[in-house]
């Protein structure tokens, strides 16, 4: 009989990559009995990772889904943990970029959903200690998680992940470590090249009867920048107080703060630029001081109550505000109207609760979990806009010669309020059908709202718009035996407009013209999901998983008109991704760990649209989305290691690393794309035992060694066609950290 039992210790071991050949052989061998079981299996660390499938917690290797979990000490050993995108490089199906831009975040996709976003993140859910950092139009942003104090990554890819409601192409959850028994204090400094800059402070500490721990964490980033205006500095604590009060109970108090006084946006670059000086900042981005600051505060609550054996309770509820202010720059080239760029403010009011309900039925022939939940979110936003003049915001007449678009006496060009709301309700069950079946049913209830309500109609039209999707999903699990799972799922999603897509209109007087009212004739994305996946263990100290996708989606959300940094957006009738992932770990030797991971996939816009007056031929790329990317790394350890996330580092440790991708496209017609690139990073680290109450490591990364100069993102459809990020040439980080038993 296979055991499959959900409550098991956790690794840090991460996700892993195969060829797809070995999918056939795993399930021949599988059926022809080709290896005997034995309890070595249960060593295998990746085995044993509690996943969350869906709204479901079990071992990683039997959830039936596409899903990775990347162990803080993982993204801890890969540098500064400064960009979530760092973190998630390795992981299949996940295009994580890195724009070397801190004023408009990193760019991730999730089997494509989430590509087009020029800032920030969107079609892809962020959840953090159990709080959403996405909105319930579906934008977020990924710099407000603190790497520094994370106990680990969850990615969860295909039909599961839209139990999460609206825009869940992906799910990104993550978690902050929890005390130890031990109050201890860690600290770690960096610095490295381009004036970088990186501090945390981290105590940790639990009370004698063990019932409260605390875990809190302040890390300081600055960066100098090497390109011009890529300047930035960030502050952030995160604060995690775990309260015991009975066996049954656990409530977690949240608190984090995300401070980013300023940040330099150098902008992208045209072709022309890139190819004279990739150092340079785009037209008129140091000239107008083009920059964004962001203040946000949140606070949360999460309550855990287990009522009886077989069922348990859970909710969560939170409160947060957001200020954000971007100076953006002017589209003129010539004195002095290219002194006049715009400005757009964001105050922004968020909240939510939670509720969840789980239970297990032992009795009758067919044991079953299930869970059932509500979920209602809310985030009112403060739009404002206006112009500025050499960086400075216009208030009074003194400066506003030359600013177009100013109302009276106000100085505003755009005054009105934002609401988005969702109210969602979902269920799933678990069903165990015998010793070698299982299957997942679930289907969430979503209704979203959007609206805009101008201060004056001096200010243009408001408006709202109300959105309902009902998302079934199903999946069935093959359990070959200790060693081998087979699955496949099927199910709907959804992902509606942010308020961002909906803050412009073409102007219906002018089609050559964008408005800034607010647009309610743009429908919700659709669409159908499957995947087709396999996990193997070859042996207890190897993994491998290979998952093959096909989504096809109707009214995808795309670019109508872009016009001096303003964008309308409409629907495309259909685009379709199809895609193979596949991952390997193998640490085929105490001293010598081997790991890989690739996504092949291809994602096309199915039927002909235009963009303006642009025809887009069907067949032709989603932007942003390469074809193929890979990285593999070869990590050797001077002592034997355990792969426990607890394992302190002893002696000296090196990974040679390559991450591949092939070009990606900047625009929905294909003209413009960015090459191929082929990167080699090496780190070192050394661990040292001073005594019983000091522990020291050692960092040095030297990346992208053969000082390649390459597109490091794209800003899709850019009005300008300042689309290319380059990347950085050849850079360090040197580092130290302390861990200090108290």
């Amino acid at each position: 009989m296979i055991q499959r039992t959900a409550s098991c210790p956790k690794s840090s071991l991460p996700p892993t990559l195969s060829k797809a050949p070995l999918l056939w052989v795993a399930l021949s061998a599988a059926f022809s009995g080709a290896w005997a079981q034995d309890n070595s299996v249960a060593q295998n660390a990746n085995l044993n990772v509690n996943v969350t499938a869906g709204r479901m917690a079990q071992r990683s290797f039997d959830a039936p889904a596409a899903i990775s979990s990347v162990e803080g000490e993982t993204i801890r050993a890969s540098g500064q943990q400064v960009n979530l995108s760092d973190a998630l490089s390795g992981v299949p199906g996940v295009v994580s970029l890195n724009r070397n831009n801190y004023a408009q975040d990193v760019q991730i996709s999730i089997r494509g959903f989430g590509a087009r976003a020029a800032f920030g993140t969107q079609g892809i859910r962020i959840i953090a200690d159990g709080i959403p950092a996405t909105m319930p139009d579906g934008s977020g942003q990924a710099s407000t998680v603190s790497l520094t104090s994370v106990d680990r990554v969850e990615v969860l890819k295909g039909p599961m992940a839209q139990l999460y409601g609206n825009a869940s192409g992906g799910v990104i959850q993550t978690w902050t470590k929890q005390a130890g028994d031990q109050a201890e204090f860690d600290t770690q400094l960096f610095t490295g090249s381009n004036g970088l800059t990186r501090t945390d402070w981290q105590f940790s500490d639990r009370t004698d009867n063990k019932k409260v721990g605390l875990v809190a964490d302040y890390s300081f980033f600055n960066l100098a920048g090497w390109r011009d205006n890529s300047q930035a500095r960030r502050e952030q604590l995160n604060t995690v107080l775990t309260i015991d009060p009975q066996e049954d109970t656990r409530v977690r108090l949240i608190l984090n703060s995300f401070i980013m006084p300023f940040a330099g946006d150098p902008m992208g670059l045209t072709q022309a630029q890139l190819n004279a000086n990739p150092r340079s900042a785009g037209t008129n981005s140091v000239l107008d001081h083009v920059s964004k600051t962001i203040r946000q505060n949140q606070v949360g609550a999460v309550l855990e109550q287990r009522i009886s054996p077989d069922l348990s309770f859970e909710g969560r509820i939170y409160d947060g505000a957001r200020e954000n202010l971007q100076l953006q720059a002017a589209t003129a080239t010539t004195t002095p109207a290219n002194t006049m760029g715009t400005w757009v403010g964001l105050n922004r009011d968020f909240r939510g609760l939670g509720l969840q309900l789980k239970g297990r039925e032992r009795g009758g022939s067919v044991p079953m979990q299930w869970v059932v939940g509500f979920d209602g979110d809310r985030s009112s936003e403060a739009r404002q806009g206006g112009c500025t003049n050499t960086g400075n915001l216009v208030v009074s007449s003194a400066n506003a010669a030359g600013c177009a678009g100013l109302i009276g006496t106000t100085y505003l060009s755009r005054n009105e309020q934002d609401v988005a709301t969702n109210r969602d309700f979902y269920a799933q069950t678990h069903w165990e059908l015998n010793d070698q079946w299982s299957a997942v049913l679930a289907a969430r209830d979503s209704n979203v709202n959007l609206s805009a309500v101008t201060a004056s109609s001096l200010f243009g039209t408001g408006g709202t718009v109300k959105y309902q999707a009902f998302t079934p999903m199903a999946g069935l699990t093959f359990h070959a035996n200790d060693r081998l799972n087979v699955y496949a799922n099927v199910g709907r999603g959804f992902e509606t407009p942010s308020l961002a897509n909906a803050a412009y209109i073409r102007n219906p007087a002018n089609l050559a013209a964008v408005s800034p009212t607010f647009n309610p004739n743009l429908k919700a994305a659709t669409n159908v999901s499957y995947e087709l996946g396999a996990k193997w263990l070859p042996s207890h100290l190897s993994r491998i998983e290979v998952a093959v996708f096909e989504v096809n989606t109707q009214n995808e959300v795309v670019t109508d008109l872009s016009v001096s940094g303003k964008t309308a957006y409409k629907n495309a009738p259909n685009t379709q991704r199809q895609g193979l992932e596949f991952s390997y770990r193998n640490q085929f030797d105490p001293h010598w760990l081997v790991q890989t991971t690739g996504t092949t996939m291809k994602a096309t816009y199915s039927s002909a649209f235009t963009s303006g007056t642009t025809p887009i031929a069907a067949g032709n790329r989603l932007p942003s989305i390469p074809q193929n990317q890979a990285l593999a790394n070869l990590t050797w350890s001077q002592n034997a290691q355990s792969g426990s996330p607890a394992e302190k580092l002893q002696g000296a440790q090196a990974t040679v690393e390559w991450v591949g991708r092939s070009a990606i496209y900047a625009n929905d017609a294909n003209t413009a794309q960015a090459g191929n690139a082929n990167v080699f990073n090496l780190r070192l680290r050394e661990g040292y035992q001073v005594n019983a109450h000091l522990n020291l490591e050692a960092f040095l990364a030297l990346n992208n060694l053969s000082n390649r100069a390459y597109v490091g993102s794209v800003i899709v459809n850019q009005a300008q066609t300042q689309f290319f990020e380059p990347a950085l040439p050849r850079n360090y980080v040197l580092g130290i950290k302390a861990q200090i038993p108290l």
